[in-house]
């Protein structure tokens, strides 16, 4: 039997006050309040922290391994999205990694992915219709509907999508939203619809309109997208509404931090001790019904020991009565995933293929479309540039600030799809990745047709990965698994990503994520310009835009 004398902070009485807690048989045999001068060791017992939406993939780390590396940080339990992978694998990738999550020393609440593709207007690996979504909710290890994505649709009533919807439903299955910018009686309708949560607030004043739609909002602090700071005041006006969301996170940030840096931050920022906890702890468990314990006796035994409750630095985490944690250290073991399932063709790109063509050969400038990026947001803008032309082609201005973007197809041979961007802030050298959202093709930024063109090339050749073409060379981080994650330790990956992360910003990029940004302005459902692999596409019109405006 594990006995515990701590201070017990209550979050069902809201209250904080010396206990002994008894644990056997990975359960909350009892717990008996003892006096307040009684004598206790350091520390606060609480529950442990939950995520409440974050995709496994986007650590670049497998899910057991992903599972080891949070718990550092008193996460619990986490409700996971694998739409990265069923975008590139289908069914057989969904079942990676509820096999893999069956193994890990935590609960990873996997959904069913209701948008592969995310879109139509993009090649995706794999397709998940209404009969595939209704067939895999009836797999009691898939809990809820992930995050509808395809708004337009369920606003104007397409009958698959609401297939799935009404599929979830039956079955009684939470519905995930994703609805960035939808406001007003749209909201309303989205919500109407069976849509519970959503996650892509971007302002209070559009959490508080989906709020008032009837949605929970998930709070989200990742690497690229960051909106917890503007969302804190919702703790003092809808705290029963709100949950915690890392959403996409590089494994450099991970090894850092999960959820006990946003609580920490939401506390720090004056929000209400037990209405920050509740969220981080409570909600997510309620909401989609996790098999996780709150601190009452004949619970699951999952806590955790933290120093204080301003940091709350984690001294130990706990999950069915057993120490998977200590002092930031797992204590579970690394075990290497049991198959490493991929899908991408073999390709070399050719400079002359990533040119953009100008309308007029006889001119020497032409004005483009570029995509406009802002540090910390998914949505990007678009503006306008004048670019110098020669020999035909429309040349990249880095001292202007705007390079070259590209997407090439890792599923089928067919020209990259080119165009250019603002605010990234690469002068020299290029990036790329094979992880761009949503269907994951190789995409790439550089400035000039050459370098892109080899950093593209180094990434088909690691069959998937992260590349970095710098003044010193090409150095690549390799993710065999769908070209999504690594088959390797986060002790490895997170120094390997944040070596990478450097190198992209010495080319002069100030974000503080360049690849994870970069992986971001493929995402067609996210406004207002994307690029994909068929082309440079406006998110709130719905249609493709050429790239050059005019001569």
């Amino acid at each position: 039997m594990l006995v515990l004398r701590r201070r017990l902070v209550d979050l069902h009485s809201r209250r904080i006050a010396p206990a002994e807690v008894r644990v056997e048989g990975g359960a909350i045999r009892s717990i008996t309040h003892l006096g307040e001068r009684a004598s206790v060791d350091p520390g606060f017992l609480l529950p442990g922290f939950v995520d409440a939406h974050v995709h496994v993939e986007s650590s670049m780390l497998a899910p057991r391994e992903f599972a080891r590396a949070a718990a550092r940080h008193g996460t619990v339990a986490t409700v996971s999205d694998p739409h990265e992978i069923a975008n590139v694998l289908g069914e057989p990738g969904i079942e990676f990694m509820l096999g893999e999550g069956a193994r890990a020393c935590l609960p990873i609440a996997f959904g069913v992915p209701s948008c592969v593709p995310a879109t139509p207007f993009e090649t995706a690996g794999a397709t998940l219709d209404s009969q595939a979504v209704a067939r895999l909710l009836a797999d009691p290890r898939l809990t809820y509907l992930s995050e509808m994505m395809n708004y337009p649709g369920v606003l104007a009533g397409d009958p698959e999508v609401l297939a799935k919807i009404a599929a979830a439903r039956r079955v009684g299955k939470p519905v995930d939203g994703h609805a960035p910018g939808v406001m007003g009686e749209d909201a309303r309708r989205y919500a109407a619809a069976g849509i519970t949560t959503v996650h892509e607030c971007f302002t209070l004043a559009e959490a508080l309109d989906q709020i008032a739609a009837g949605m929970k909002v998930l709070m989200r602090e990742g690497s690229a997208a960051r909106n917890l700071d503007d969302l804190l005041p919702l703790f003092a006006t809808h705290p029963a509404w709100l949950m915690f969301s890392t959403d996409d996170s590089h494994p450099e940030d991970l090894l850092r931090g999960h959820v006990d840096r946003l609580v920490a931050r939401a506390v720090d920022r004056g929000c209400d001790l037990f209405d920050v906890l509740r969220a981080a702890c409570v909600h997510p468990v309620e909401h989609y019904r996790l098999p996780v314990g709150l601190l009452r006796e004949g619970d699951r035994a999952d806590f955790i020991v933290v120093d204080d409750l301003r940091s709350f630095r984690v001294r130990e985490t706990f999950v069915a009565g057993t120490p998977v944690a200590r002092d930031g250290c797992s204590l579970v073991g690394f075990a290497p995933p049991a198959s490493r399932p991929n899908r991408i063709r073999d390709a070399r790109i050719a400079p002359a293929s990533l040119a953009v063509a100008a309308p007029a050969v006889d001119r020497a400038t032409a004005r483009v479309r570029a995509i406009l990026v802002e540090d910390g947001q998914l949505v990007t803008g678009s503006t306008e540039v004048a670019l110098a032309v020669r020999d035909g082609v429309v040349e990249p201005d880095p001292a202007k600030d705007c390079i070259l973007l590209a997407v090439c197809n890792r599923y089928l041979d067919r020209p990259p799809a080119v165009a250019f961007v603002r605010g990234l802030g690469i002068r020299e050298g290029a990036i790329a990745a094979s992880v761009s959202h949503d269907s994951h093709h190789v995409v790439a930024a550089g400035a000039d047709r050459a370098s892109l063109a080899r950093a593209i090339d180094a990434v088909f050749a690691a069959r998937g990965g992260l590349a970095v073409l710098h003044r010193g060379g090409l150095d690549v981080l390799p993710l065999p698994i769908a070209g999504l994650m690594s088959d390797r330790p986060i002790e490895e990956v997170g120094p390997a990503s944040e070596r990478l992360t450097a190198l992209a910003r010495s080319l002069g990029s100030p974000l503080r994520s360049p690849l994870m940004m970069l992986s971001f302005l493929s995402l067609l459902v996210i406004p207002s310009l994307k690029l994909g692999d068929r082309g440079l596409f406006d998110c709130r019109s719905q249609r493709f835009v050429p790239v050059v405006l005019s001569a």
